[in-house]
């Protein structure tokens, strides 16, 4: 009987501690995961703003009129999902500040040199510009997916149903892209690669 007494003392003492251990690791992780949350809120609010002076570019460099309206639509919209971070920040009692996007900066940067390296008014320059456009929409499809997620995982709903919205709209930009690019400036991309392959051996052959 004594015996077991003990047992049963000692299986209460350690299921105290273990709860007083857990109730710790949620108290300490509470705030380290908001402040988290925020720096990342920071990095893509640096991201967005940056991509607000740099799709500009993309839209001036296209030469299709079907992706020149689909870049200044998005431009549009991403004026907007800056002010829905702002609205988060607030909604967070948090003064809006960017942290610069490494990653956004070196997409961006990217871009530039595929316009440099292909030629002007070519498809195959319209298809750099959709590959890039599409990378940059993939890090932010990553990004607001994440933070819709931590959102929810510090209670916040409100914040996540806002982050979703955006998600959604970067969604709808990667599909759009695909749809231009198939619907004809890839096939126009290899037919001019073909021309060029046939002018090169004309010339060798002369």
């Amino acid at each position: 009987m004594a015996k077991t007494a003990t047992k049963k003392t000692a299986k209460k003492k350690t299921a105290k501690k273990a709860a007083k251990k857990s109730s710790s690791r949620g108290a300490s992780n509470g705030p380290g995961l908001l402040e988290f949350f925020t720096e990342q809120l920071k990095d893509i609010y640096w991201a967005e703003k940056h991509l607000v002076q740099k799709l500009p570019m993309l839209r001036k460099a296209a030469s299709s009129e079907e992706l020149q309206e689909a870049i200044e639509e998005h431009i549009e919209q991403t004026k907007e999902q800056v002010t829905r971070l702002e609205e988060i920040f607030s909604m967070l009692d948090k003064k809006p500040q960017a942290k610069k996007c490494e990653a956004m900066e070196g997409l961006t940067e990217e871009a530039k040199t595929v316009i440099s390296e292909t030629e002007r008014g070519t498809a195959t320059q319209d298809v750099g510009i959709i590959l890039s456009a599409q990378k940059v929409e993939h890090y932010e499809i990553a990004a607001y997916g994440g933070l819709a997620q931590l959102a929810r995982t510090i209670g916040r709903e409100d914040i996540a149903d806002i982050l979703e919205e955006t998600l959604a709209e970067e969604k709808d930009t990667d599909v759009l892209l695909t749809q231009i690019a198939e619907n004809n400036i890839n096939y126009e991309a290899a037919e001019e690669g073909e021309e060029q392959e046939e002018e090169e051996e004309q010339e060798a052959a002369e």
